[in-house]
């Protein structure tokens, strides 16, 4: 399904209205959750939808939008709009990104195959998940010629570190978007209450699993070493479990019904994924070891912006992980006004959590940012409708801020200023 412009899209539902058909996919955010809410499994719901705490964060992201109002300018005159820009070295036909999402899979098999494929589809890029459940070279192959970033979280094994960038390089990634908000997995309670997690289990994981580095320790004993870690009480549950873990490791249930290597590899993921220790240094060091810009996301504080750009960030990701990291931090909203009067344009500023509508897009790009990344609807899009899900929720978010553009009187990226929201 390739990008259709709002008017025309517009007029096809509701010519196709005339003939009795409705659309799939719900229009509206909270419609749309719901109706994902519906498709999924508690755990797998609890997963995707959930965040830090008592989710106040979560909800403050939204209403942070709704503290904002456009105030559309009349009888600016006719031409065609272009909405297009160029952030670093990506040509965004809209200044709008797939953020990255682990654990995909618990929506729907090989479900980063599918959002690859629906990006390419309408043209806007992806960026890879760290903790996806496909290797991010195959969703490369799935994505084309469209552009994809690469996440990236820091593990306590440099080598394993500068292997994900290589990587990343070699399948064509035009950016890094280092991750620096989950050096520790946040206290996410929906999770918590259902004692599910789903790295235990061998998914999100895949990333790793491919890799050189990770499978050179594997097979050095890294993983069989681990000592000291609590083991479950032994129940049909935890039987039940560990065969679900070798179904999902690579290669499948039957071969490897008999071997230790996807137990250790879990053990080698828990003890090595993330790195309470990361520093600016690192960030540094980062810089050195490749020519892709780099971005740091989980910026909230301006004062940790000028160190990004000291450190040799090419940009910042405003973002407090939708809500999943810290209950009762700031909302990414407010966070990016104040960093973008500390670091003017034009150095690069994404907005990530809270988009729910293309308003949304409007008000992140008039308050500085550069552009947005889309993240739990495109998956509540793929809970509902898989592919065409996703394409759906991406198309309607584009149609939106299009349609928002034009009609508060801005017909390109340059017009949506801080003149244009109160």
């Amino acid at each position: 399904m390739a990008y259709i412009d709002a008017l025309q899209r517009q007029k096809a539902i509701f010519l196709g209205g005339m003939s009795g058909k409705r659309a799939v996919v719900p229009f509206q955010a909270a419609g749309l959750r719901i109706a994902a809410k519906q498709q999924l499994s508690a755990r797998a719901w609890a997963y995707i939808d959930g965040g830090a705490g008592d989710e106040t964060s979560i909800a403050a992201n939204a209403a942070a939008f709704s503290d904002i109002s456009i105030l559309p300018r009349m009888m600016g005159g006719e031409g065609p709009a272009d909405f297009s820009t160029r952030l670093l070295n990506t040509d965004l036909a809209f200044p709008l990104l797939l953020a990255p999402i682990g654990v995909l899979d618990l929506i729907c098999p090989e479900a980063d195959r599918v959002v690859a494929r629906a990006c390419r589809n309408v043209g806007i890029p992806m960026i890879f998940s760290n903790q996806a459940g496909t290797p991010m070279e195959t969703c490369a192959q799935d994505l084309g010629d469209t552009s994809r970033w690469f996440q990236l979280y820091w593990s306590k094994s440099d080598d394993l570190v500068l292997s994900f960038i290589q990587r990343a390089e070699a399948c064509g990634c035009s950016a890094i978007v280092l991750t620096v908000d989950t050096t520790l997995l946040g206290w996410r309670s929906r999770d918590l209450a259902l004692g599910y997690l789903p790295f235990l289990r061998g998914m999100g994981i895949a990333q790793y699993t491919s890799d050189p580095v990770f499978q050179a320790l594997l097979n050095q004993g890294a993983g069989a070493a681990i000592t000291g870690a609590p083991k479950p009480t032994v129940t049909l549950q935890t039987i039940a479990n560990l065969l679900q873990l070798k179904a999902n490791y690579p290669g499948g249930f039957f071969h490897n019904l008999f071997r230790k290597t996807p137990l250790e590899a879990v053990r080698l993921f828990i003890n090595i994924y993330s790195n309470p220790a990361l520093s600016w240094e690192q960030v540094i060091w980062l810089r050195q070891q490749t020519k892709l810009p780099i971005l740091i996301k989980g910026i909230l504080r301006a004062d940790d912006a000028l160190k990004a750009m000291d450190a040799g960030a090419d940009g910042i990701v405003v973002s407090n992980h939708g809500g999943r990291q810290v209950d009762g931090a700031i909302s990414s909203l407010p966070a990016l006004k104040t960093i973008r009067q500390t670091l003017p344009k034009p150095f690069p500023i994404v907005l990530d959590s809270g988009i729910r509508s293309g308003s949304d897009v409007f008000k992140a790009l008039a308050l500085g940012a550069d552009a947005v990344l889309l993240g739990r609807p495109y998956a509540y899009g793929l809970a509902v409708g898989g592919q065409r899900g996703v394409e759906e929720v991406i198309l309607n978010m584009l149609n939106d801020f299009e349609l928002t553009a034009q009609l508060a009187g801005c017909r390109n990226i340059q017009e949506i200023d801080g003149s244009m929201v109160g």
